[in-house]
């Protein structure tokens, strides 16, 4: 998954896929515990596909965060 393709996303989209791809990885970790997974490069690109959701979140909550805030005292930009 690329940041472009997230971004382009809903926001509760996003937020389900997180769930999701958690809920994933956990059961990669435990099938890599017990000797059952086959190609442990799952946990890597797992962990990594929830950074970025949680990057591109982050980045939506700053944006309406800077958004909803007031204008500068004084008429300052």
């Amino acid at each position: 998954m690329k940041a472009s393709e997230l971004r382009e996303r809903s926001t509760e989209d996003l937020v389900e896929l997180e769930k999701i791809l958690k809920k994933e990885l956990f059961s990669s970790r435990m099938k890599n515990f017990t000797n059952q997974l086959e190609d442990t490069s799952v946990l890597r690109s797992k962990r990594r596909d929830i950074a970025r959701i949680e990057s591109v979140l982050r980045e939506r909550e700053i944006a309406n965060e800077q958004s909803a805030a007031p204008a500068a005292p004084g008429g300052e930009s």
